[in-house]
């Protein structure tokens, strides 16, 4: 590990994920120097190719013009999703449709046509340095933190393969498959992912993954050539405080996740920015986020408590209710929006909500710990 007592003209960035890299280039864009150190050899390395759906619900505006208009490229394959099917527990079948795209399928990894791809692109372009195999455990100037997740409230395992299937997406609900959760497939340009997203249950993950298989061979015909088993784990929390030894905490690092379902790339990129602009403008790094992000972590949390009492019951209500909208888009913005309820219920959700990494923001000003090693559980 590098220990550095950093210079003052340089900004660093510790982790180059979708939160780190949009730090960078929003500081690079307005003319600071910035370093990103990274601990794999290359970016997007715990992803390996992975499809993943980047949201575009929770605002009028498309997540496409939105990511333009904050200055981050958009120069990624982008799948606009308008159309799928979802089943329950009994593989009874519900179209989910949407007039204007309800997510965009986008792939994570190194490979050209990534998301992460582009955000190094543009970072380089910009002038950034981004340092891979560097691994800090001190951060003694200025800097941002931003090195993913820390513990694992939800994790979703599967395969990614190469495939003939069309192009399209794929979901199930059913507690004996994804428990607490929900199960996908997502294809895109003759690649898939299948995987189980659990919230609970995790021993047992090589049996949902099984049974997510055998599910979606029965109900969508899957057909996987050389798949390859991945997995990986989303950290969910509304967090006290999002900086440690003074430095904003952005990302899954921080805990900005959608709580509800884990669609935290817009949370992640989102707070980079912000993150950069309280370095740039001087400003207080927690009442940015808390004023920007705050209603809706709030939103998913109460959400998440909501979803895991439904059972499969439940989840028939949900399918049913998103089918009778006439639009998948509008009902989830409904399901997400924060207002009156959410207020209402937060007290209730936050008493029965427990993430399983603790709060552990550093208030010490003189802590220059990567990972606030002030609490018992890090000591």
């Amino acid at each position: 590990m590098a220990h550095l007592h950093l210079t003052q003209d340089a900004v660093h960035v510790a982790g180059a994920g979708p939160a780190g890299l949009a730090t960078a280039i929003t500081l690079a864009r307005a003319g600071r120097r910035v370093v990103v150190h990274e601990a794999h050899p290359t970016v997007g390395a715990r992803f390996r190719r992975d499809l993943q759906g980047l949201e575009n619900w929770t605002t009028d505006e498309d997540v496409l013009e939105w990511l333009r208009r904050l200055g981050i490229t958009t120069a990624f394959a982008a799948r606009p999703c308008h159309a799928g099917t979802a089943f329950d527990a009994r593989g009874r079948a519900y179209a989910v449709r949407s007039r204007l795209p309800l997510f965009y399928m986008v792939e994570r990894g190194p490979d050209p046509g990534s998301l992460d791809a582009a955000l190094l692109a543009q970072a380089r372009a910009l002038g950034a340095e981004v340092r891979f195999g560097s691994r800090l455990d001190r951060l003694g100037g200025v800097g941002v933190l931003a090195l993913g997740p820390r513990a694992a409230d939800a994790i979703a395992v599967g395969y990614h393969f190469d495939t003939t299937m069309r192009d399209g997406f794929w979901i199930l609900c059913d507690d004996d498959v994804a428990p607490k959760g929900y199960a996908y497939l997502l294809v895109m340009n003759g690649r898939g992912t299948v995987k189980s997203c659990m919230f609970a249950d995790f021993k047992r993950e090589s049996l949902y993954v099984e049974r997510t298989v055998a599910a979606f061979e029965r109900l969508a015909d899957l057909k996987m050539v050389a798949p390859q088993r991945h997995g990986g784990v989303g950290n969910f929390r509304v967090p006290d405080s999002a900086l440690s030894g003074g430095h904003p905490l952005a990302g899954e690092q921080a805990g900005f996740q959608d709580t509800l379902w884990g669609f935290g790339m817009r949370f992640a990129i989102t707070s980079g920015v912000l993150a950069a602009r309280s370095v740039l403008e001087g400003i207080d790094y927690d009442a940015l986020w808390r004023r920007e992000l705050m209603p809706w972590l709030q939103a998913s949390v109460v959400n998440r408590v909501l979803y895991e009492r439904c059972g499969n019951g439940g989840y028939v209500w949900l399918l049913r209710a998103q089918r009778s909208s006439g639009d998948a888009r509008r009902f989830l913005r409904w399901l997400y929006r924060p207002g009156f309820a959410t207020r209402l219920l937060l007290p209730w959700a936050r008493a029965r909500y427990r993430s399983r990494r603790h709060d552990l923001a550093c208030n010490h000003a003189d802590c220059t710990c990567i990972w606030c090693r002030c609490r018992d559980e890090y000591a």
